[in-house]
């Protein structure tokens, strides 16, 4: 049994992640055109057909932007938490619109989508686990820091979108004004390289076959630097920086025999305050 992802996008100028089987696929946000969207799924041999539902981590524009339009043309399920909807201003029709709740996983066909709270400047923000029973992807961006909802899921996972936003020294030396450097590293902001890397190193499960580094800074980090550090400790783990520009390849996700374990763990919460990254 596979589980098949993809980044469709990945930055601050867009977010879309696609995880299925061979019968049904989730995208976890949709801050892409739908025109792209459907452009660059067409590249990759994958059907919009497929997409049984839209799983939204936050409000934040860059993950949201093609939700209305998605939905419209496609009629695709979307779930979303009731606040996120409320701070988005989202408008669609409302007979699309599905409530999900931290720890209660959504089965959509084969697939079971579990979210879980995270650390960021949103109103109601979360990180989600897609599960076929047997093989776990992970979907972990928009993190202001490691807590141990991160940690525990994160060693469940045979694959996983990993944030990796920013080189500590290029946001320090940039251009960026001080009120935004330290929204970024404030806790409820983005993760470091650095603060992925441990994440990556104390916490990867041995049988972990790839790791997508996710939601690259533009201004404050390099894809060949953070390629780079993170290769030097891959080990057998396939390490994959999703581009801003363009899709990723499509990966099939295997477990290994004797490998399966359930993702769904419950750390306790965080507490969340919200501000705004620009």
């Amino acid at each position: 049994m596979s589980l098949f992802i993809a980044s469709l996008n990945s930055g601050s100028n867009g977010n879309c992640y696609y995880i299925g089987n061979d019968q049904e696929a989730i995208l976890v946000d949709a801050g892409l055109p739908c025109k792209e969207l459907e452009l660059r799924m067409a590249r990759l041999g994958l059907k919009m057909d497929m997409i049984r539902a839209v799983f939204i981590s936050h409000e934040h524009t860059d993950h949201i932007s093609g939700v209305p339009t998605l939905l419209k043309r496609y009629r695709i399920p979307v779930y979303i938490t009731a606040p996120t909807l409320r701070n988005g201003k989202l408008r669609f029709d409302a007979s699309l619109i599905n409530h999900f709740a931290p720890y209660q996983p959504v089965v959509v066909g084969g697939l079971q989508v579990a979210a879980f709270p995270k650390y960021h400047d949103a109103c109601d923000p979360h990180s989600f686990i897609v599960s076929d029973g047997k093989v776990n992807i992970g979907v972990f961006t928009d993190i202001g820091k490691p807590c141990d909802h991160v940690t525990s899921h994160f060693s469940k996972c045979h694959a996983a979108f990993l944030e990796s936003n920013y080189d500590e020294l290029m946001l320090s030396n940039g251009r960026y004004p001080w009120f935004l450097k330290n929204r970024i590293t404030s806790g409820k902001g983005h993760l470091s390289n650095t603060q992925a890397l441990q994440i990556f190193l104390q916490h990867r499960p041995s049988y972990m076959t790839h790791l997508l580094l996710s939601h690259l800074s533009k201004e404050n980090n390099c894809p060949e630097l953070v390629g780079n550090l993170f290769n030097r400790h891959a080990g057998a783990t396939n390490v994959v920086v999703a581009s801003r520009y363009c899709e990723t390849p499509v990966y099939e996700i295997r477990a290994q025999e004797g490998l399966y374990s359930t993702a769904f763990v419950r750390p306790p919460a965080p507490v969340y305050s919200q501000l705004r990254l620009f």
